[in-house]
C-alpha cells in the first residue's frame, strides 16, 4: 500500500480494494454506470494509486474500468429503452413529463445525444443516469455504444494516470480536487441557468413572431370613422 494513507473517500474504499482487488474495481464501476449510487470513480482512483505502488497492474485496472463502464452503461440503456419509455408515457404526466416533452428530448438526443453521453461521464449523477436517459429517449444503440465507449476511455484516461502518478501526493491532490469542485459546480449551475434563460427568451420571441402584428381595430367593419374615431365610446 502507499506510504501515505488514502484520504477521504479513497480511504473508505481501501478495505474493499484490499479484499477483492480487480473484482472490486469491475463491480463498483459496473453498477454505478446503470444507476446504483456506488463509488465507481473513487475506486478507480484508489486502484490507480495502488498500481502506482506496485499492488495492482495499471493496464489491467484501466482495461477493467473501461469494460465495466461500457457494460454498466449499456445495462442502463436497456433499462431506459425497455422500461423507461413505457413508464414515461404512462406516468410521466404526473411529473409534468408529457409525450410532447419526451418527443423533444428524443429530438435533442438525435442532434446532441453523443455529446451528452460523453460529457455525462465526468459528472456525478449524470454518469449514473446517462445510459437510462439515452435509452428512454430511444437513441440508436449503435450510436450510443460508440459514444459511451469514447466517454469511458476518456474518463479512465483522466483518472487512472492521475492516481498512478500521484503517489505520496495523493492527499494534497485530493484536497485540491474537493476544494475546487464546488466552484466548478457553481459555474456549471450558472451556465445552465443562462442556457435555460436564453432558450426561454428565444421561444418567446418565436411565439411572438408567429403570432404576427395585432390587427388595427379601426379598420374592422362597423368601426367609427372620421375625426371622432379616437374618442372613447360613452355608455
Amino acid at each position: 500500500m502507499s506510504a501515505t494513507p488514502l484520504p477521504g473517500l479513497l480511504g473508505a474504499v481501501a478495505p474493499v480494494l484490499e479484499n477483492y482487488g480487480y473484482l472490486a474495481v469491475a463491480g463498483l464501476i459496473l453498477v454505478e454506470n446503470f444507476g446504483v449510487p456506488a463509488p465507481g470513480e473513487t475506486i478507480l482512483v484508489a486502484a490507480s494509486v495502488y498500481a502506482g505502488t506496485g499492488r495492482l497492474n495499471i493496464v489491467a485496472v484501466g482495461v477493467i474500468a473501461v469494460l465495466a463502464a461500457i457494460v454498466g452503461n449499456c445495462i442502463g440503456y436497456a433499462i431506459g429503452y425497455f422500461g423507461g419509455h413505457a413508464l414515461v408515457l404512462r406516468f410521466g404526466k404526473y411529473v409534468f413529463l408529457t409525450p410532447e416533452r419526451l418527443e423533444k428530448t428524443e429530438r435533442f438526443f438525435e442532434r446532441r445525444g453523443g455529446l451528452v453521453v460523453v460529457a455525462a461521464r465526468f459528472f456525478e449523477g449524470l454518469r449514473q443516469a446517462a445510459g437510462i436517459i439515452a435509452g428512454t429517449a430511444e437513441m440508436t444503440f449503435r450510436r450510443f455504444v460508440v459514444f459511451t465507449t469514447l466517454g469511458a476511455v476518456l474518463w479512465v484516461a483522466l483518472w487512472a494516470p492521475l492516481g498512478y502518478l500521484a503517489g505520496d501526493h495523493i492527499g494534497t491532490i485530493y484536497s485540491d480536487v474537493v476544494r475546487y469542485s464546488l466552484y466548478v459546480l457553481i459555474a456549471l449551475a450558472v451556465l445552465g441557468a443562462a442556457w435555460i434563460t436564453r432558450a426561454v427568451l428565444r421561444r418567446r420571441r418565436r411565439a411572438a413572431a408567429q403570432a404576427g402584428p395585432m390587427p388595427d381595430l379601426r379598420d374592422a367593419p362597423g368601426a367609427r370613422k372620421g375625426p371622432d374615431a379616437g374618442k372613447a365610446r360613452k355608455w
